[in-house]
């Protein structure tokens, strides 16, 4: 008999086919549980992110001999103040917007009785079939835009109470950061998580930089393209456009109606609603080629494929908010990923990097050997 015994812990090891259910399980688990808690969940990321963003400030006020209540407080105005200034930009725009309205209507009966007689002339359609179809049209139209107020007002609801987390967060961020070192390694200080925590954080700091000069970017030309072609309310249409688009999918496609409807109803003929067209086509195709992939991506460094369908599930877990917040969770995980050596496959799987390429030499036999 041996003279003692090994109690060091061993690893677990499971066969492909029971390891690939539990793996799935537990993405099942997790998703739901994102699902059923987005409500309290989204809200605690994006005061996260928001704090991430704020935190240079709160920094450089406390490098100033500010008191650090006092500088937590500063830098949560601050940062709420910028925010109110670009909706109360916006809400008096819309209130000069507004008084087009009577043209709008006016200009929406004008079109209405052509098309309506242009299908009679051409297709013979009659009056209630054409009306079944508008009212089925409009059942549509008002379920999308119930649904974008739902979000809408959603996200209202959230912002509320971002900015008491983001107090929260500085007040206890030291506590957090000891919470989050003692439970995934056990110690009080870890140089291993302190370096996830903080290339996480230069991350997420880089990709909300990288999207407000993308969205600068782009309100930029949309504002100057409105402009050339003489649509009114150019400014307001150009920052509306380059928030929605911040929002994938639809996002896009109403930052291209709104200037389109304005351009149909305040001008003569077609041609400035087409140049509209044009002009934001071109806009989208520079900004899917050329800014994104160059200012926004290579940030956090996510390949599109997983991008894709993290857009996608974030959508089915929490809608906008899921959306938006898809792509920063996804680098914080293959961060987390590329540190612990078991789940290194899937941070690269994660990643956009290009792996180490094989080494090919030759043997004596001239066969292709892989060092």
């Amino acid at each position: 008999m041996p003279d003692h015994y090994d109690h060091s812990p061993q690893e677990l090891r499971f066969p492909l086919y029971v390891k690939v259910p539990l793996v799935l399980l537990g993405l099942a688990l997790v998703v739901f549980t994102l699902h059923i808690a987005s409500a309290i969940i989204f809200p605690l990321f994006f005061a996260g992110i928001f704090a991430i963003m704020l935190h240079p400030v709160e920094q450089w006020l406390l490098r100033h001999r500010v008191p650090r209540l006092l500088a937590i407080t500063l830098t949560v105005v601050l940062g709420v103040a910028s925010l109110l200034g670009l909706l109360y930009f916006i809400y008096i725009e819309a209130l000069q917007l507004s008084g087009e309205m009577p043209l709008f209507k006016a200009k929406f009966l004008q079109t209405t009785a052509q098309v309506h007689q242009w299908l009679q002339d051409r297709f013979g359609i009659s009056d209630e079939k054409l009306q079944g179809l508008l009212g089925e049209a409009g059942n549509r139209a008002s379920a999308l835009l119930g649904s974008t107020l739902s979000a809408v007002s959603g996200l209202l609801v959230v912002a509320t109470l971002v900015p008491v987390y983001i107090f929260l967060f500085f007040l206890y961020q030291r506590r957090l950061v000891d919470f989050l070192t003692q439970v995934f390694s056990g110690r009080r200080q870890d140089s291993g998580v302190a370096e996830v925590l903080h290339e996480s954080k230069a991350t997420i700091r880089s990709y909300m930089v990288g999207l407000l000069i993308e969205g600068s970017i782009v309100a930029t030309l949309n504002t100057l393209a409105l402009l050339v072609i003489g649509v009114p309310y150019a400014l307001l249409l150009g920052v509306l456009g380059a928030l929605l688009n911040f929002i994938p999918y639809i996002g896009g496609l109403v930052a291209i109606a709104l200037p389109t409807l304005m351009a149909f109803v305040t001008k003569a003929g077609y041609g400035h609603a087409v140049a509209v067209v044009a002009a934001y086509i071109l806009i989208q195709f520079i900004d899917n080629h050329f800014l994104i992939p160059r200012i926004v991506a290579s940030k956090i460094k996510v390949n599109a494929l997983v991008a894709i369908v993290g857009v996608l599930v974030g959508n089915e877990i929490g809608g906008v908010a899921g959306m938006f917040l898809a792509l920063p969770v996804i680098a914080i995980l293959k961060i987390v990923f590329d540190r612990i050596p078991a789940l290194k496959p899937w941070g690269l799987l994660l990643g956009d990097e290009e792996g180490p390429r094989a080494k090919r030499t030759k043997t004596r036999d001239n066969q292709m050997v892989v060092e």
